[in-house]
């Protein structure tokens, strides 16, 4: 059955596939625009327009109205999970980028097990052999990187479409996901509270680093800092579920 012939409603009805991309261009623009503010300068908003493109069009042809959701709340999920999938490929990140922050992220946790509590930075610097504006320049270096990484933790694309879509997942997939998703839940409330704040300002509130830099009163750099601290801190608490 195709994706026109799966409305339930008069006016969608009438759609074709075609119509409904061409409706609808203008929600992957936004979404692409809204995920550029929040990247690298070396992302190319083009590229995100282009492959959330190719999501709206895959949406259009799999959307089942009986499912409940609407088009555009249907084609969302899927243009940004395209978006976030390019993204993936096409990874600006060196190998020496990712193993620093594993390294950093092990010795986080190493040293939040022996101390029972959070890793100070200057900690952190001094386990890995490096002054304190060294390791805040390692931060700096996995920063574009890391604010995307925290959208794998946070991305429920695929989860919310599943229910829409005939693919269901099974039962020990949504255990699972049930279970990550309380232990990234756990782990966040243990963060130490300016990067609790930091956290909620940035994904719940939607500022940029400049406006949480106003709030915290600090630099857009330092918040850059502290954004990519805070996800190497929660993957080193999630260690487990991501190995």
């Amino acid at each position: 059955m195709n994706a026109v012939a799966m409305y339930t409603d008069t006016e969608s009805s009438k759609l074709s596939i075609s119509e409904l991309v061409e409706q609808h261009a203008t929600l992957v623009k936004r979404i692409a625009y809204h995920l550029i503010a929040r990247l690298p300068h070396t992302v190319d908003v083009d590229d995100l327009i282009q492959a959330g493109m190719i999501g709206l069009l895959d949406a259009s042809q799999h959307y089942n109205a009986s499912q409940g959701a609407s088009f555009e709340t249907y084609a969302g999920i899927r243009i940004r999970g395209s978006m976030l999938d390019e993204i993936r490929r096409n990874d600006w990140a060196p190998r020496s980028v990712h193993k620093k922050a594993r390294e950093i992220s092990d010795v986080m946790r190493e040293i939040e097990q022996q101390e029972g509590r959070h890793a100070h930075d200057s900690e952190i610097a001094k386990a890995l052999g490096l002054s304190i504006e060294e390791y805040h320049q390692q931060l700096r270096d996995s920063a574009g990187h890391q604010v995307f990484s925290l959208d794998e933790f946070t991305d429920n694309d695929e989860a919310n479409a599943h229910p829409i879509t005939p693919t269901l997942s099974g039962p020990v997939d949504s255990l699972q996901a049930d279970g990550f998703q309380e232990a990234m839940a756990e782990a966040i409330k243990t963060l130490p509270e300016r990067e609790r704040l930091m956290m909620g300002l940035y994904y719940n509130d939607e500022l940029n680093l400049k406006e949480i830099g106003e709030v915290l009163g600090v630099s857009e750099s330092r918040v850059s800092q502290i954004h990519s601290q805070t996800v190497i801190r929660l993957r080193s608490k999630l260690s487990d579920w991501l190995n």
